[in-house]
């Protein structure tokens, strides 16, 4: 039986919050980011947060928040920083500080989970903010990418195919079914990360960094489709199989 107590997650979104207002203060002194920077990065967490709290709210059947939820806030709010230099003026010393962001927030990917595990606090709650997270990182990457002209539009269809396969659940409720957890799709995930980080690194040339994104698009491409399949073979879907 689930429970509600939406109340134990404040303090994982405080640290959340404090974590990347913080960060972006010494981003705008140290980067010469822009004044609203550490507020458009506060916008982003607080969207996030309130989305997964939304969809997931009700998910966490703990009396306390759990450390691994902590480690999933922190990583958010480095999304939030990434987020947050969308649209704006960059220089290669705020590019190289992504990529540094994006290494982090990729190391503490399976950090969160292990910590559940080890402390017993495995919840549908925490799984859910980290496929959040992880995914507007990728989304986030992919349109950092574009907007500095390392590939062509098309690279966004990294971060927008999770979404658009979401979509498309509410309107095929048989692909909305829950995806088993593999090896292959975690690989994938870290692959997604790193190739994108990869291609906006400064010091990558524009024609590789198109054949770095491309290969990121095409290996996510295949994952999903294999996902679309197991799914299509779980509940029979006709002409699908």
């Amino acid at each position: 039986m689930r429970t509600t107590p939406r109340y134990n997650v404040a303090l994982a979104i405080g640290v959340g919050i404090l974590s990347s207002a913080g960060a972006g203060f010494v981003a705008t002194d140290t980067l010469d980011a822009s004044f609203g920077y550490p507020l458009r990065a506060l916008a982003v967490l607080a969207t996030l947060i309130t989305t997964v709290l939304w969809v997931a709210g009700d998910q966490h059947p703990y009396p306390v928040i759990g450390l691994a939820n902590y480690v999933t806030a922190a990583r958010a709010a480095l999304v939030a920083l990434a987020a947050s230099v969308l649209g704006q003026p960059t220089s290669s010393e705020i590019l190289w500080a992504l990529v540094a962001l994006t290494v982090v927030a990729s190391a503490l990917d399976g950090v969160d989970g292990w910590v559940a595990r080890q402390t017993a606090m495995t919840s549908e709650f925490g799984a859910r903010f980290d496929m959040e997270t992880d995914a507007l990182l990728i989304l986030v990457l992919s349109a950092l990418v574009w907007q500095h002209d390392k590939a062509g539009i098309w690279v966004l269809l990294c971060g927008l195919m999770r979404y658009g396969f979401v979509a498309v659940g509410c309107l095929l409720p048989w692909l909305a079914q829950p995806l088993r957890s593999t090896w292959r799709g975690k690989a994938v995930a870290v692959s997604q990360v790193l190739g994108l980080a990869a291609a906006l690194t400064p010091i990558v040339p524009v024609p590789l960094s198109n054949l770095v994104a491309a290969c990121a698009l095409a290996t996510l491409a295949w994952s999903f489709t294999i996902d679309v399949r197991w799914l299509s073979r779980q509940s029979s879907a006709p002409g699908l199989d």
